[in-house]
């Protein structure tokens, strides 16, 4: 089967998930034709979706698949996209990959996230003190969910917070699936050009923040001054977004299956698997996960050709009964919640997941901890969900104690 072959099945411009899960579609897809045909950007380029856990690893780990959106056929969310001169976030392939991605492993290893996790607990138990002094009905996501990852990755790179609604408000166009080519790429520019400054300023005052050694390692000659910029901005944005929802989607979650939330309070390991069990169950990356091969491949009984496009949307796949048991039940004690591709799979596997875990495993417990009589001020349905959003979650989340 080739895309030659028949008409595309449907359009998969926009996402049609349920609030908490996966479109009735999707798991028909999943269940009858796990990987098909689709057509994005409105019918003028045509790609592959993959709906079931087994072929999502399977792309996500092959070598004959690219994240670079320049290539022809890539499958970007918008039309346009893909013609900017680079993709930053994409951390393009090998061997420019392998050397970006070494540069910034070392900051993101266990034992340096677990040195950040006092700071964490501060962050929280700070505002979450602001949180409990007010009454009434609060916005959630402004006032804990949204400026607790923000304050976290301001600290580790070194940015002053006092920067935060600027770069809170130039990380929008890249997850706005309404926001054109030119305003995704003129937010680049601006985050670019603040990184860039940031970096004179650290070479003069420097600290200790992975925006002082991108720098150093741009003095050393080991990368330009425009790839620290570009992996300080891909930090910058992609350490405050997915996790500011991920936060706001957990506590709903937790809140509409109450009876779980005592789960997070017992070992390590057992809050440890119940986090994993959330971002098994809750797939912030709306827009799935998105590929071109660049060589003919195999998944199940099709060959994708080089320089189609491939789809992986997580809120179906990281549901697929074949491997979980009950996939649409929420279960804090699964036992191989872990095995879920929210962070996706093989070399583009994400870097900053050590860090969204521990943050999640402090967070979560101290919420509900603290505020054990956190309820939605709003019926569910009446949350404003991000629907146009790339990275899901809410606009706002009402919320009383």
């Amino acid at each position: 089967m080739t895309p030659s072959a028949s008409a595309p099945d449907f359009v998969y411009d926009r996402p049609k998930d349920a609030p908490l899960g996966p479109s009735p579609l999707l798991v028909a897809l999943r269940d009858e034709k796990p990987v098909t045909r689709v057509s994005v950007w409105n019918g003028k380029l045509e790609s592959w979706l993959v709906t079931r856990w087994e072929e999502a690893r399977e792309v996500l780990g092959s070598p004959s698949v690219s994240t670079n959106p320049n290539n022809p056929g890539f499958p970007s969310v918008r039309e346009g996209v893909r013609q900017r001169e680079r993709g930053f976030f994409q951390m393009w392939d090998p061997p420019v990959h392998t050397a970006m991605r070494r540069t910034l492993t070392r900051e993101f290893m266990v034992k340096k996230m677990d040195a950040l996790r006092p700071a964490v607990a501060r962050i929280t138990t700070e505002l979450l003190d602001d949180l409990a002094k007010k009454s009434g009905t609060v916005d959630y996501v402004e006032h804990f969910a949204l400026p607790l990852p923000s304050l976290v990755i301001c600290e580790l790179l070194g940015v002053p917070y006092e920067h935060h609604e600027f770069f809170q408000e130039n990380s929008k166009p890249f997850v706005d699936l309404t926001a054109t080519a030119q305003q995704v790429t003129e937010a680049y520019a601006r985050l670019s050009a603040f990184l860039k400054e940031l970096l004179v300023v650290k070479r003069t005052n420097p600290g200790d923040d992975v925006v002082t050694r991108l720098g150093e390692q741009v003095d050393a000659g080991d990368i330009t001054e425009q790839e620290a910029a570009d992996l300080g901005a891909l930090l910058l944005f992609a350490g405050h977004e997915t996790t500011a929802n991920m936060i706001a989607l957990s506590t709903i979650t937790l809140l509409e299956n109450p009876e779980q939330i005592p789960r997070l309070f017992g070992t390590p390991d057992e809050l440890g698997n119940a986090v994993e069990e959330l971002l098994r169950y809750i797939s912030v990356l709306h827009g799935g996960l998105r590929r071109v091969a660049t060589e003919d491949l195999t998944i199940g009984d099709v060959t994708i050709r080089a320089g189609e496009g491939v789809i992986v949307p997580l809120s179906v796949v990281n549901r697929d009964p074949a491997l979980f048991t009950d996939p649409d039940e929420l279960a804090l004690d699964r036992s191989n919640a872990r095995q879920h591709l929210a962070f996706g799979y093989g070399i583009h596997q994400c870097l900053g997941q050590p860090l969204a875990r521990a943050e999640l495993q402090i967070v979560l417990p101290e919420v509900f901890r603290r505020l054990p009589e956190l309820k939605l001020a709003v019926p569910l349905e009446d949350i404003p969900f991000k629907a146009s959003s790339m990275v899901y979650g809410v606009q706002e989340l009402p919320v009383t104690w």
